[in-house]
């Protein structure tokens, strides 16, 4: 299936995509009113690097079987604790747990806006692969 999305409509699928493989602490920023990096970034912990390799590869699957979109770039450290999917528009932090509390994004970007739980589940809920 391919259609026309938005960026907050992609940033919120992968919110929920991430979701459906037990992603944690899903976060989803809006910077475009304070960066040209992107318009949203979608953050997530995955509980060991095992899972973080998942998630990503996961997430990488899924958007190219919904939308035909791949990732413009992709990167990962060598111990898979912190991997990227950048998407142009959107960028994916797919972070183990002890990065995320290290690197803290959410305040270093303390200044964008964050799109609530129940806002990306909602925009997200037709493409969650537990859907029937």
């Amino acid at each position: 299936m391919t259609e026309e999305l938005d960026s907050k409509k992609l940033a919120c699928v992968i919110a929920g995509t991430l979701d459906d493989k037990l992603g944690k602490d899903i976060t989803i920023l809006n910077i475009s009113n304070v960066s040209s990096l992107a318009d949203y970034f979608v953050i997530v912990t995955g509980d060991s690097t095992p899972q973080v390799k998942a998630l990503m590869e996961n997430t990488k699957d899924r958007i190219k079987k919904l939308f035909g979109r791949s990732p413009l770039r992709m990167e990962n450290d060598t111990k898979n604790r912190w991997n990227l999917l950048d998407y142009g528009d959107v960028v994916v932090h797919i972070l183990h747990r002890d990065e995320r509390e290290t690197y803290a994004i959410e305040k270093f970007w303390s200044n964008a806006f964050s799109v609530s739980e129940d806002e990306w589940r909602e925009i997200s809920k037709e493409y969650s692969e537990f859907n029937s």
